[in-house]
């Protein structure tokens, strides 16, 4: 290719394929742990496990994407907070196994998840779940694709398939819970938004305290697809600010959104 060729393909593009090919390096070796002995600690007091495939993916992607972009700014769940990211246009969102409690029991429902994220929203994404054998990717301006192939959220129907934690389900509204079929839970929020941008479901509710780096890519491959994750007040999300949790969450798309998250507002307090 010419170097005026070069010259004209966007910059998140060029993006795109530096976080797909570190995404495929790091869940690669994540999975050369997977359903074997390896060691886990426990952070946040006790709550959250980290395996040693956690820290060698982490390593992976923080050496390769920092190389090819040292003006990017950082954030991800294996490395501690550095405040400079705040100072930075644009910052790697990254989560190296999202879905580690999954990961560690020898479930497939685990993936690498990088977010490209500028100006607080995110512009090229990919998920890799390499023991699904699946890659989902998308930038701001082109296609959501899973395994090259487009993909897109579907038509809601009558009865709607969300996936939600079985404790909330009694807090919603009971007309919207007569219009739903609880999906069982799948350990991996980024995963479990990518189920709504193939159509696989029609939606979910996001608990509080979600994180930018388990929500940044995924919600760039659900919108690209037609869909939408959203603040129970209907408000887009915003990332790499001083403060990486959110509150409670929707996501479907049309009006299975709208549904959704005013079934969901109770969930939020106010």
């Amino acid at each position: 290719m010419s170097e005026t060729a070069l010259s004209i393909v966007p910059a998140w593009d060029e993006d795109l394929e530096l976080i797909l090919a570190a995404a495929v390096a790091a869940g690669d070796t994540a999975l050369g742990y997977f359903r074997k002995s390896f060691g886990v600690h426990w952070k946040n007091e006790g709550r959250s496990p980290v395996s040693e495939a956690d820290l060698a993916a982490n390593d992976i992607l923080k050496g390769r994407l920092l190389a090819a972009r040292p003006d990017y700014g950082w954030l991800s769940e294996e490395t501690d907070d550095d405040e400079t990211r705040l100072t930075r246009e644009t910052v790697f969102v990254v989560d190296p196994i999202d879905g580690t409690r999954a990961f560690i029991s020898g479930k497939d429902l685990w993936c690498v998840s990088i977010a490209v994220v500028h100006r607080g929203q995110p512009v090229a994404g990919v998920l890799y779940a390499p023991a699904l054998g699946e890659v989902f990717q998308a930038t701001l301006d082109g296609e959501a694709r899973k395994n090259g192939d487009a993909i897109a959220v579907r038509d809601a129907g009558d009865i709607l398939k969300i996936a939600i934690a079985e404790d909330l389900i009694g807090k919603l509204a009971l007309p919207y819970r007569k219009t739903m079929l609880r999906v069982s839970h799948v350990p991996s929020l980024a995963y479990r938004l990518a189920m709504i941008a193939d159509g696989r479901i029609d939606g979910t509710v996001v608990k509080r305290n979600s994180h930018d780096w388990d929500l940044a890519a995924a919600d760039l491959i659900l919108s690209r697809a037609g869909g939408a994750l959203r603040s129970v007040d209907g408000e887009p999300l915003s990332y790499n600010r001083p403060i990486v949790t959110h509150g409670v969450l929707g996501a479907a798309s049309g009006s299975a959104l709208s549904a959704l998250l005013a079934a969901s507002r109770p969930l939020e307090p106010h």
